[in-house]
């Protein structure tokens, strides 16, 4: 059986997760679609910049957010002196951080959605009459639903085991900002915690499983959707 510190900690992190991937799916969406369908100057920065989390170390994303969106930072303090919104040391700053880290593995299955849609059926709506915006939410989105879904999931699994950029940036409180991967760096680091920090870890191993498992299904019976 789990305690109660263990449960508050699983808990977060399915809300937290969850979170991140709902706030970050629009811009995941629109950023795949840009990269799949538009040809500018400078898209090869803005790949790279999407992608740059991928690379960087997480605690530099965390300082990153920690120096722009606390309190005192550029943008923060904008946030807090006008709407009251605090992100530094709460669990909205842990979903911030874990939405930034998770963010290039939803575009990038996206992405490949958008870019294995026929064109040419884009194309054939509007000579049809149906205008782009028309097009792309009756055409385009639904044949790009089981990207969208793998996306979803692959950026919800991420988000469940960061780390790094969440204790830099909303540190490590309890009830608060304490998700699974936090709870098992405190137990590992408390004499005689070990089966606690064993247990916590077969938690995120099966979370983790089940995650890509329903991955693979949900895309599979969107696919199937799609074709029928």
């Amino acid at each position: 059986m789990l305690s109660d510190y263990e449960i508050a900690a699983l808990l977060l992190s399915l809300k937290v997760s969850s979170v991140a991937v709902l706030f970050s799916l629009p811009f995941g969406i629109a950023c795949a679609w840009i990269l799949a369908r538009c040809e500018f100057p400078g898209k090869s920065l803005f790949d790279s910049l999407i992608h740059l989390p991928l690379v960087l170390p997480p605690v530099v994303i965390g300082y990153i957010l920690l120096i722009s969106m606390g309190r005192q930072g550029s943008i923060g303090a904008v946030l807090y002196d006008w709407f009251g919104w605090s992100f530094s040391f709460s669990w909205r700053g842990a979903a911030l951080a874990a939405a930034i880290v998770s963010f290039p593995l939803m575009v990038r299955a996206i992405r490949l959605s958008f870019e294995s849609v026929d064109i040419r059926l884009e194309q054939a709506a509007r000579t049809l009459g149906s205008n782009r915006l028309r097009v792309f939410f009756t055409i385009t989105l639904p044949l790009t639903l089981p990207g969208i879904v793998s996306g979803m999931v692959l950026a919800f699994a991420r988000s469940l085991g960061e780390f790094g950029s969440t204790i830099t940036f909303v540190s490590n409180i309890p009830g608060e900002t304490r998700t699974i991967p936090l709870a098992m760096y405190s137990f590992i680091q408390t004499p005689g915690a070990e089966h606690e920090a064993a247990r916590l870890c077969v938690i995120a191993i099966i979370i983790a499983v089940l995650s890509l498992t329903a991955s693979q299904w949900l895309a599979k019976k969107a696919q199937q959707r799609v074709l029928s």
